[in-house]
């Protein structure tokens, strides 16, 4: 039995994830905090593997009550946020500070049927996770100083011959901005599924703008993948690539959830495999599940390069896990050197490309 601690002011909340909660036969609400002094003292007594937070609650809030929490009994923790601009960008801190998940409150997007399977797959992802403490003088990379230049008109920038795609869920915000932040501002067109509700992921890409060399930005359809851009997918849009004369371009559009997920990384990857073919470079990180595995090894077999994110650097090795059993990866490496493995295979690809010239 997964047991889960609800941590929320709200008593209407409380009651409405813990009744969708105890409709799984593998999760047990163990209790019910309404701030987070009252969970702390439940935390040491019920001893709880999965902990809801809310971010607005009275005496202390929740990121601080989380910085705290990953100092000292760091646990697996999933993020129950109310859709609004300010809440959204407060949860990226909160991913930023150790959670390992992050979901729309009851009431902002989901409709009453979605509500539990959205909150039971949640929970489930994280009682996976692997966790660890963080010190005190931890925290998220600040904001690029000075700015960047505004993008350039599509029509006074050169387009890319290659296109980088990642994909990620579980523990991926962090790990997709390890990635990022690595990467020089000459890298070929990026584009990035990472697992998140809708509205977060504007959050997300303006939070990976800011410390990124890249420009980053969540994909509108029609955008066209350029050198120095990197477009993250919509939450709740599938996104795929598509070959336009000599441009690629992004298509951002609804359809059905794929590996329960929408985006979803395999119907990126298989555009990719398809449209971009051994011009392309492809990277699986951390995550819960098979999504990926399949698109990344249509991938391999057109001719690109790609690279898998190892066990001992996974939040959650299930994607990995399931592309490196397919042989969908050519390499599987540490997250700290996937980044110079990738400028490494864009520099072999270009090579190749100009010898062939």
């Amino acid at each position: 039995m997964i047991r889960v601690l609800i941590v929320d002011d709200s008593a209407l909340v409380r009651k409405i994830l813990s009744e969708e909660l105890s409709k799984a036969g593998d999760i047990e609400v163990v209790g019910t905090a309404i701030d987070p002094y009252i969970a702390r003292e439940k935390i040491l007594a019920l001893k709880p593997d999965v902990l809801t937070l809310d971010i607005e609650m009275p005496r202390m809030d929740g990121l601080s009550f989380l910085g705290k929490l990953m100092q000292h009994v760091p646990m697996p923790v999933v993020v129950v946020s109310s859709l609004t601009p300010k809440n959204s960008e407060t949860a990226m801190q909160a991913l930023a500070l150790g959670a390992v998940e992050v979901i729309a409150k009851p009431g902002s997007s989901f409709a009453a049927h979605d509500i539990g399977a959205e909150l039971i797959r949640a929970v489930r992802t994280a009682s996976h996770a692997r966790v660890t403490r963080r010190s005190a003088d931890a925290a998220p990379l600040p904001a690029r100083a000075g700015g960047k230049a505004a993008l350039p008109g599509v029509a006074s920038i050169a387009t890319t011959h290659k296109v980088l795609a990642i994909g990620a869920s579980t523990g991926g915000t962090q790990a997709i901005e390890q990635v990022l932040t690595r990467l020089p501002v000459t890298t070929p067109g990026t584009v990035v599924v990472q697992h998140m509700p809708e509205h977060f992921t504007a959050s997300f890409a303006k939070r990976l703008d800011s410390v990124c060399a890249m420009h980053v930005k969540e994909a509108v359809d029609g955008d066209v993948i350029v050198p120095g851009v990197a477009l993250i997918a919509p939450g709740g849009k599938h996104m795929v690539v598509q070959a336009n004369g000599a441009r690629y371009v992004a298509r951002v559009k609804d359809g059905p959830k794929v590996h329960h997920q929408r985006p979803a990384v395999d119907v990126l990857f298989q555009s990719v495999a398809k449209q971009v073919g051994r011009n392309a470079v492809g990277a699986i990180l951390t995550g819960m599940g098979a999504d990926g595995a399949r698109g990344l090894l249509q991938m391999r077999e057109a001719g690109a390069w790609t690279v898998a994110q190892d066990e001992a650097t996974c939040v959650v090795f299930g994607m990995p896990r399931e592309a490196i059993a397919l042989g969908a990866a050519a390499e599987v490496l540490p997250l700290p050197k996937i980044a110079g493995a990738l400028q490494d295979a864009i520099a072999r690809a270009e090579r190749e490309t100009t010898a062939a010239a």
